[in-house]
Parts: structure tokens; sequence; C-alpha cells
């Protein structure tokens, strides 16, 4: 099927309890199947929200690197705005606009540290340029120009010139967003469209989950 026919199945069926799993992870994996199907570029591209000391909101996309009954897994320089924000607060809100079926998904959640041997693995998978750039880069601190980028590049580069390997920084690693609640939204010509948010039925543990409608 063409994106315009699986936009118009998919809108026609709606989304139903009786259809859904009964984890929204399980759930996730199902729809983020079908967005791979439609070879989207980017496709685990997703909206990162938090807010600072102030309570000032902010987002940025960011990619998702990992997924399991865990929750969900980026990664980043943890001196960077973001990486402060969710330090400070250990919350984060996630969304995943599919616009071409009509499908998006909003997750909220606790946030905590990846672990090390995790974070490792992952920054040894990456390309070289991306290790030095993530070594080099102070992120999100404001700098002279794109001349200093480049030099502290160039230091970074000679630094570890004879190295086969770069190590990951102690300020970089994986986040892992534990979702709270988990929201599916289906698009419909009739602007009825249908919303399912699974919520812990006992928040703050792991207890199982309540699917609930909400209205659109």
């Amino acid at each position: 099927m063409d994106l315009a026919q699986m936009r118009e199945q998919y809108s026609e069926a709606g989304l139903r309890e009786e259809d859904v799993a009964a984890d929204p992870i399980v759930q996730f994996k199902r729809w983020f199947e079908e967005w791979l199907s439609a070879k989207p570029y980017d496709a685990n591209a997703v909206i990162l929200a938090t807010a600072d000391a102030d309570g000032w909101p902010s987002a940025r996309a960011v990619l998702l690197k990992g997924l399991d009954e865990r929750g969900f897994v980026f990664h980043t320089n943890r001196r960077s705005a973001k990486g402060l924000d969710l330090d400070r607060s250990h919350r984060a809100s996630l969304c995943f606009l599919w616009q071409p079926l009509e499908r998006q998904v909003r997750v909220v959640g606790t946030v905590e540290h990846l672990p090390d041997d995790e974070s490792d693995a992952y920054f040894a998978s990456r390309p070289r340029g991306a290790q030095i750039a993530a070594s080099a880069s102070p992120q999100s601190e404001v700098i002279a120009g794109r001349a200093e980028l480049e030099r502290l590049t160039a230091e970074t580069e000679a630094r570890f010139a004879a190295s086969a390997s770069v190590p990951r920084p102690a300020y970089w690693g994986g986040y892992l967003v534990r979702p709270v609640t988990v929201e599916f939204w289906q698009g419909r010509r009739s602007r009825l469209h249908d919303r399912l948010r699974y919520r812990r039925s006992d928040p703050g543990s792991d207890a199982g989950w309540v699917v609930e409608r909400l209205a659109p």
C-alpha cells in the first residue's frame, strides 16, 4: 500500500479499545513497525520536551535509540540544556508525530540515566566523526563563532589520532524515559479523532495499565 492507502485504512478503522495491546510499549511497537513500512526519513525522530529550573518549557528533536519493556531511550550531552533539565526534574515528555498516517503518540514519564555499559555500547557503535563531535562540542554553551568549534574539533581529533577508538565522555550518555502515561492519537476524517491513553493504575509503581478514551 502507498501512504494514501495506509492513511485511509487507518483512519477508517480508527482506534478501538478492544483492538489495542494491554501494554503501551507493545502497542507502540505495532504502530512503529507500521510507520517504518512507510519508509519515512528519520523514522525515529521524536520531540523531547523539558522544563528548566524557572519552569520555562523547551522542546527539541532527538532520535529514539532504544525501546524495551523499561521504556524509551535516547542519548545526549548531559551538560546540555536538556541534560541539565532532565537531571534536575527527572521528568520529560516525548511526542512522536507521524503525520502521513495521521498518527501521534505522546509519552509522559520519569527519566533516569541509562546504565554506563549500555551508554558505552551505543557510543562505540557511532561513526568516529560523531564520537569526535560529541567529545569536542560544549553543547548548548555560547561560543565565539564557528572557528572556535572547528578549533575544538581539531584539538579533539589530534588527541585521539593514535587511538583506535574514542572513549565515551563521562558527560555524554543515554537517558531512559519510563512512561507514566502514553497516549495514542488516530486521526479520523470526521474530525472525531480517536485518543486512547494508557496510565499506570498505581503511579510510581510497575502496576498494570488502565486504558481510557479521551475526547478529541
